[in-house]
């Protein structure tokens, strides 16, 4: 199994992506698994979300092209893109918090992941970044609208348009790391959301609510289809298959 699903006693779910020897890559399992547990949270004694990975090395290092380097056309990619896009829109739109515990390396979808939970806690000294743009890609799964959405327009630009490794105290001074923790992933989430914890479901999901109100005004559902579909187009293009190529080359 790419992951698993943990109910705390103390009313959080935590998923873990499973999969250290590929950097905690999302393959259709993980998709699936991540769709398992939004459900799940939906539940009605679920407040929290945690989302994490195994190890030390890396939380999520996006998606997997020794999975995906077949899909090479956009009729190929877009129903891959499209399908994690609506799972990190479901995630977004939870109607209680979610935390994601970077306990290592985030890069590309690993970092639209992290973007689309509430709150983001990092291990010092890590590093993420958006590195899609070095693929010859866009984010494809809804992260630079989602983004657009969490910290200021010039940082976001920034991080998305140099497409590069940030350490996590740097991503801190943007806005996108909201902690730095140096214990456990999981310690560290329990003590930033303890006092979350300890109030009324009702009064989260009431709060969650200011927000998930002004996404759908502001048709962030929308924007980030046409996201979707832009990286769609990018994914054919020669430089994008000639670096998957040097990708799998390198794997083997």
């Amino acid at each position: 199994m790419s992951y698993t699903i943990v109910k705390s006693k103390k009313g959080y779910l935590v998923f873990t992506i499973k999969r250290s020897e590929k950097r905690n890559a999302i393959n259709y399992e993980v998709m699936e698994g991540l769709a398992e547990v939004i459900k799940r949270a939906a539940e009605p004694d679920i407040k929290a979300l945690m989302i994490t990975g195994t190890g030390d090395n890396a939380f999520c290092s996006g998606g997997d092209l020794s999975v995906f380097h077949s899909l090479r056309t956009k009729e190929e990619a877009y129903p891959m893109l499209s399908k994690m896009a609506h799972i990190l829109y479901e995630l977004l739109t939870l109607p209680i918090p979610t935390i994601a515990l970077l306990n290592g390396i985030a890069v590309g979808g690993g970092c639209e992941l992290a973007a689309a939970c509430d709150f983001r806690l990092a291990r010092k000294g890590i590093k993420a970044g958006f590195v899609q743009g070095k693929q010859a890609i866009t984010t494809g799964w809804g992260g630079g609208s989602i983004l657009a959405e969490r910290i200021s327009v010039p940082s976001a630009m920034k991080l998305l348009m140099e497409a590069g490794l940030q350490t996590a105290e740097q991503l801190k001074e943007d806005g996108f790391i909201n902690a730095l923790y140096d214990s456990s992933p999981l310690q560290a989430g329990e003590e930033f959301i303890e006092k979350i914890l300890g109030i009324d479901l009702f009064v989260l999901k009431s709060y969650k609510r200011v927000w998930i109100r002004k996404w759908e005004e502001t048709k962030l559902r929308e924007r980030i289809e046409e996201e979707v579909r832009n990286c769609a187009l990018l994914w054919e293009r020669d430089a994008h298959i000639q670096y998957v190529k040097k990708f799998i080359s390198k794997k083997q």
